[in-house]
C-alpha cells in the first residue's frame, strides 16, 4: 500500500500556517494544548488521496512514504550491528555478529577479526541489519555484495576515520572490510512482503533527516499527546471499525505511521502524510501542532469535513498493541 497526496503546500493552508510559531519565537517548539475558542479566518483544507501503485502517479501528486531505498539508507544509518553470511570452505553458510557503519555512498564497513579457515576465496556475502522502531516494528535491509579488504591507503584512511566518528574508537586497518553493495533486499517488518532495491537506487537515495530525533519525538507523542492520536483516527482517517487504542510507530519527513487496535477488528497499520514535507525537529513538533488543532475544530463541529480521508489500512497479524 503505497498512499499518495495531492499537493498542499498552497492552496490547504496559508504559506505561514506552519511556520509561524518557529519565526515569532527562537525557543524549542513543544506540543502545545489545543485552542479553545479558534477565530480563523481562512477555510480549513486538508486533502488525502490515495493510490495502490506508485506507476500511476500524476503530477498532481507528491510522495508521502519514503521509497524503500530511503528506508534500507536509515536503516543502515542509524543501526550499528548486523549479521554478516558468507560461504566456508565445504560449502556451508556462516553467519557472524559484527559492527558496523557507512561511508557517504552508504557501503557497509566492518571491524573484524575475520579468520581465513572459516571462509571460502568465494567473496560473496550478505549482511542482515534490523532496526528496532520504538519497540514496535522492525524493517529490515539485507545487502548483497562482495567482501573485500579495501588496500589503497587513502581510501583506508578515510574509512578509518568514518569508523572513528561513528564508534569514537580507532579502527585497527587489518580487520576492515567492506561490503560492495548488488542489490537489497528492504522487508518493512517481520514476516512481511520484502522489495528489492537496486544498487544505483540505493546509493543515490538519502536518509531520512528525521532519523536521529524520530524515537524521540515519538515517546513524547505517545506519553503526552494521546488524545491527538486518537483524535487524528477519527479526522484524517475514513475507518469501519472504532479505534479504542492507537499508538505512533515512526515518523519521518513525509509523515507517520500509526497502529491501531479494534476490540472488534484486531490490530492494524495506517500512514497519516503531512501536508508539506517537514526536515527537522521543529518542522515535524509545529506541523504535528496544526495539525491536532484541524483535527480538534473539525470533531467540535466549527468547520465541516471537506477533504478526503484515508481509507487504506493494513491489517497486522499482531492482536494487541
Amino acid at each position: 500500500m503505497i498512499l499518495q497526496t495531492q499537493s498542499l503546500s498552497s492552496h490547504i493552508f496559508p504559506s505561514n500556517f506552519f511556520q509561524t510559531p518557529i519565526l515569532k519565537s527562537s525557543k524549542p517548539i513543544n506540543f502545545l494544548p489545543l485552542k479553545q475558542n479558534p477565530l480563523r479566518n481562512f477555510p480549513l483544507k486538508c486533502i488525502i488521496s490515495v493510490a495502490s501503485d506508485p506507476t500511476t502517479t500524476t503530477t498532481t501528486t507528491t510522495q508521502v512514504k519514503p521509497y524503500p531505498a530511503e528506508v534500507s539508507r536509515t536503516i543502515m544509518e542509524l543501526a550499528s550491528c548486523g549479521t554478516l553470511s558468507t560461504l566456508t570452505h565445504d560449502g556451508w553458510p556462516l553467519g557472524i555478529g559484527v559492527r558496523f557503519t557507512v561511508d557517504v555512498d552508504g557501503t557497509p564497513i566492518l571491524c573484524s577479526n575475520l579468520s581465513n579457515r572459516h571462509f571460502s576465496i568465494d567473496k560473496r556475502s550478505t549482511l542482515h541489519v534490523q532496526l528496532h522502531q520504538c519497540g514496535v516494528r522492525t524493517p529490515q535491509c539485507t545487502i548483497q555484495g562482495s567482501l573485500d579488504k579495501p588496500e589503497d591507503k587513502v581510501v583506508v584512511k578515510k574509512l578509518q576515520s568514518a569508523w572513528k566518528r561513528r564508534f569514537g574508537e580507532e579502527m585497527n586497518g587489518d580487520f576492515l572490510y567492506v561490503v560492495s553493495v548488488d542489490r537489497i533486499l528492504q522487508l518493512e517488518d517481520f514476516q512481511e512482503e520484502g522489495v528489492w532495491v537496486s544498487s544505483s537506487d540505493y546509493k543515490n537515495a538519502c536518509p531520512d533527516p528525521l532519523r536521529d530525533i524520530a524515537e524521540k519525538i515519538v515517546t513524547q507523542i505517545n506519553a503526552n499527546n494521546m488524545e491527538d492520536v486518537l483524535r487524528f483516527c477519527s479526522i484524517y482517517a475514513d475507518l469501519q471499525f472504532q479505534v479504542s487504542e492507537a499508538k505512533m510507530v515512526w515518523i519521518d519527513r513525509l509523515g507517520f505511521d500509526m497502529h491501531l487496535y479494534s476490540p472488534s477488528s484486531g490490530l492494524y497499520e495506517i500512514r497519516i502524510p503531512f501536508p508539506r514535507e517537514v526536515t527537522d525537529e521543529k518542522g515535524a513538533k509545529s506541523t504535528f501542532n496544526g495539525m491536532s488543532q484541524i483535527a480538534w475544530e473539525v470533531e467540535k463541529n466549527y468547520y465541516p469535513i471537506d477533504f478526503k480521508r484515508v481509507k487504506q489500512v493494513k491489517k497486522l497479524g499482531m492482536t494487541r498493541l
